[in-house]
């Protein structure tokens, strides 16, 4: 089966049940951990275009800013800063670590901790940077900020997996990446209102309202129920069964309830998840724990999106119009990501990413040619309105491309395809991976865009090809298929199937070796 479509389980594909109120409520405020970084995303490139932002912490930025506001300066270098970029990206160093301390957490006390220990850790970044006197009490915060990222990040997408009906499962886990778009538009509008208040002080209202969906997740924690996975893999058998009837909505779960208690026994014979995800036979589900999540970075989006004002106004948009700009984007990135909410369960996870990773390629080839044909090498000229206008919407075109693929389902299929034995630590690796190319590419971006010019966004566009390539060749569907059935598509997969299968022979070989040892000594 080259290119890995869609596969039929040998095991029952619906366990009976229904999407039930209390599950629904339980996944939309689990959800809610991608608000907070989502605002963070939308918040740090609006505030970093802010005048008095940038001349209480950033002067040198300010200053080389003003000294290049004339269309005869390099447009392309006006914000090349690594102090500045390293205030945007070090929350993504912090969350790297804390992934990786949070599967310990995760495993151990329970899902809905690790989201209560991102929502505390969050919100006391949001007080460190709302009334931050310089720039090490701001880089502090976004330390703590991204540690509360970390938690949450590596928490939320395992409870939603465990929680959904398998055939609801990528709406319910796309909720994350709604959250995520959500979370970015509000914070381009509270950017472009904020921007607007006398006295220079809107910036500080802007860093200190994350403080909100960080809030929503914190209290909402305490109020989750624990996923029946999480209870049987903590010894709690009874509780898990009675929970699996509740979020069902049926009292006729045995079936679901043994696969369940079989991945079970499996997980609590795993001494060390770290350790084991490393063997071959979970050589597929590591793949996608690496590859997805660092291809995921390498379309660009990040930098578009948490650098979108900085980039408009480079491409010559005043500062108003650069953060209205950004909200556009943000409307568009909310609505396609809707889009995929609504169709991944019917339509299935590789045409939404081939899709989407065709129209991405062709937005950003245009985005690349119109920028430079108007600032060409130099990065001198004035761009007129109408031609910026045309910019903003190839760039549109871009996000929504990127909001229907690329942006749940990088999310998505890394936590589907984990077995419960190395789920937690599965997840840490997504999140790990996701955050140090985050860190990577941001601060990265915006020397890159000064050296290689408009090349940058063929640069990025080459990236989109091969992770498309990727798709097609080696991600596999797994639209409607249990998770505890998530083997099968492995063994069907023209690529995977021979890490999967090595494993079962030589199991099959120990087991008829055993008995030829115990027939033998019985005779």
């Amino acid at each position: 089966m080259a290119g890995g479509g869609a596969v039929v389980s040998k095991s029952k594909q619906e366990y009976p049940g229904r999407l039930t109120p209390f599950v629904l409520m339980a996944c939309l405020v689990a959800a809610t951990g991608g608000m907070i970084f989502g605002y963070d995303i939308g918040i740090s490139g609006g505030v970093t275009s802010m005048d008095p932002f940038l001349s209480r912490f950033f002067p040198s930025v300010y200053r080389k800013q003003q000294a290049d506001s004339s269309s005869n300066s390099n447009q392309y270098c006006k914000f090349d800063s690594q102090v500045l970029t390293m205030f945007t990206s070090s929350l993504y160093l912090a969350a790297l670590v804390a992934s990786v301390c949070a599967a310990s957490v995760t495993r151990v006390a329970g899902r809905k901790w690790s989201m209560f220990v991102g929502g505390v850790t969050f919100l006391a970044g949001c007080a460190l940077n709302g009334a931050a006197q310089d720039v090490a009490m701001l880089i502090l915060g976004r330390v703590l900020l991204g540690v509360g990222v970390g938690f949450a990040n590596q928490s939320v997408h395992v409870y939603l997996s465990e929680m959904a009906p398998a055939r609801m499962r990528g709406m319910l886990n796309n909720g994350f990446q709604l959250m995520i778009t959500l979370g970015i538009l509000a914070a381009n509008l509270i950017n472009y209102g904020t921007d607007k208040i006398a006295g220079g002080w809107g910036w500080r209202l802007s860093l200190a309202l994350a403080a909100v969906p960080a809030g929503i997740i914190t209290v909402g924690s305490f109020f989750l129920p624990d996923t029946p996975n999480s209870l049987l893999e903590r010894g709690k058998a009874d509780d898990a069964r009675e929970m699996l009837r509740r979020v069902r909505g049926t009292d006729d779960v045995e079936e679901e309830y043994g696969d369940l208690s079989a991945a079970s026994e499996a997980s609590r014979a795993v001494k060390s998840p770290w350790r084991d995800i490393l063997r071959r036979q979970y050589r597929p589900q590591l793949a996608m724990a690496v590859f997805i999540p660092l291809l995921q970075q390498l379309t660009g989006i990040n930098v578009i999106m948490f650098y979108a004002p900085v980039l408009f106004k480079t491409l010559g948009f005043g500062g108003s119009a650069s953060l209205m700009s950004a909200v556009i984007t943000g409307v568009v990135n909310l609505a396609a990501t809707l889009v995929s909410v609504f169709t991944v369960d019917r339509v299935g996870r590789r045409a939404l990413f081939l899709q989407g990773g065709a129209q991405m390629f062709a937005s950003l080839v245009a985005v690349g040619a119109l920028v430079g044909a108007k600032l060409g090498w130099s990065g001198v000229a004035e761009i007129p309105a109408g031609y910026a206008a045309a910019v903003v919407a190839v760039m549109c075109v871009y996000v929504a491309g990127f909001a229907w693929s690329w942006g749940p389902l990088g999310w998505l299929v890394p936590s589907e395809v984990m077995p419960l034995e190395v789920r937690p630590a599965g997840q840490s690796i997504t999140v790990a991976v996701n955050m140090l190319m985050t860190f990577a590419v941001a601060q990265a971006f915006l020397p890159m865009l000064c050296r290689l010019k408009f090349v940058l966004f063929f640069f990025f566009a080459a990236w989109v090809l091969v992770m498309t390539l990727f798709v097609a060749l080696f991600v596999p569907e797994t639209k409607g298929v249990p998770i505890e059935d998530m083997a099968n598509v492995w063994k069907a997969h023209w690529y995977w199937r021979r890490f999967v299968t090595d494993v079962d022979d030589a199991q099959n070989g120990d087991i008829e070796m055993g008995n030829k040892n115990s027939s033998v000594k019985n005779y």
